[in-house]
């Protein structure tokens, strides 16, 4: 199926943020496809949540490969850039920092695609974290659905519990390390302080309720406790920040019975790390998420109608910067004529995997990136 997609800027606390959005294409005003289906899917909108210090388009170009995938399938999809990162304005910031760019990012996507009335939160690592924080402070009644990949719920102590278990234990199940140890080719007496270390460390207990307010895992236990919405949980098998995820749960009384919850469905893929970074497990990924959504989209209480988001924590859209300079070249470069919207956006069309749209030669650094979000350098 043809999917277009869109260049944006929309404001966020006196700061611009660039936004991709992906939508089915319209021939002559008609959607290319069956339209009982898609016309749940078009009011059901995918937000995804950049994780880590990286921007839209993802560790491997996951993020973009997934919003055409979807797209193609019915559903709306926005990727964005939090402030600070990728072609964000004003200062980067940590995921526990980002409840404005989120709920900024949702009225935006709204105000572009207006006929999306539930918003599904999709984040992996630290953005499923971000994804939770944010539901804890906002109570957003537009996020009816949240699909959380790996997430991080790291701590000195959940580290050195996860190591333990995982890492020490198998090390010494290992051949290869006996062979070495045989052979003097470890270091004993600084392996065994590393793990009375580890040892210590993972005996102390965890952040103590009161103290200094919640830790932001609490806070994410607290958010996903009070979601009233579907919840997709997709852990890899081969990942670190999963295992550390599981024993973290398993262990702390804020999180008791979560994982266990009607609405939550759980997918767990045994071969993939933490990224899903091969071309089967990111299908595997995309599988799994459109089958979901589809499920999700298919039950009629799912799809809410539009709440406008309060605003008493974020400034209106006319307190906002314009798009810089070199945003008003990338808007520019995606094919727009239109640099004085509000939110600015410009339009490109992609046509069926196959087909390619002239690429820009000489482009430097992110703006390259940039710019193969929305032209389809990168198809492939």
């Amino acid at each position: 199926m043809n999917v277009s997609e869109e260049a944006l800027f929309f404001p966020c606390a006196g700061e611009c943020l660039p936004g991709i959005l992906a939508r089915p294409c319209e021939v002559g005003g008609t959607r290319v496809a069956t339209a009982g289906r898609d016309q749940q899917a078009g009011h059901c909108g995918v937000l995804i949540v950049v994780g880590g210090p990286q921007y839209r388009i993802g560790s491997h170009r996951q993020f973009l490969l997934l919003s055409r995938r979807l797209a193609g399938e019915g559903f709306p999809v926005m990727r964005f850039d939090y402030r600070g990162m990728g072609d964000g304005g004003g200062a980067m910031r940590s995921f526990e920092e980002v409840d404005q760019d989120i709920g900024a990012a949702i009225d935006a996507f709204q105000q572009t695609c207006p006929a999306v009335r539930s918003i599904v939160l999709w984040g992996l690592c630290d953005a499923a974290s971000a994804a939770l924080l944010y539901v804890d402070a906002n109570h957003d009644k537009r996020v009816a659905g949240l699909v959380l990949l790996n997430p991080w719920v790291r701590s000195e102590v959940s580290l050195a519990q996860t190591q333990i278990k995982h890492y020490y234990g198998q090390r010494l199940l290992q051949g290869e390390f006996w062979r070495k140890l045989l052979k003097g080719r470890v270091e004993v007496r600084k392996s065994l302080l590393g793990l009375i270390e580890k040892v210590t460390m993972a005996s102390r207990r965890g952040h103590a309720p009161g103290d200094q307010g919640r830790s932001f895992q609490d806070r994410m236990a607290g958010g996903w406790r009070q979601f009233s919405g579907k919840l997709l949980l997709i852990l890899s098998g081969q990942d670190y920040v999963a295992k550390e995820f599981l024993e973290y749960v398993g262990a702390n009384r804020a999180w008791s019975g979560l994982l266990d919850g009607a609405a939550v469905h759980r997918v767990d893929i045994a071969d993939a790390d933490h990224t899903f970074s091969s071309r089967a497990q990111r299908a595997q990924v995309e599988n799994t998420t459109l089958a979901w959504l589809q499920s999700f989209a298919a039950a009629p209480t799912n799809i809410i109608p539009a709440i406008p988001r309060e605003e008493h924590a974020r400034q209106s859209p006319g307190e906002s910067r314009s798009p810089s300079s070199s945003q008003r070249k990338w808007l520019a470069r995606s094919g727009s004529s239109r640099a004085d919207m509000s939110p600015h956006t410009a339009q490109t069309r992609l046509g069926n995997a196959g087909e390619r749209s002239p690429a820009s030669v000489g482009e430097q650094s992110r703006m390259v990136a940039a710019a193969a979000d929305t032209d389809s350098l990168l198809l492939t």
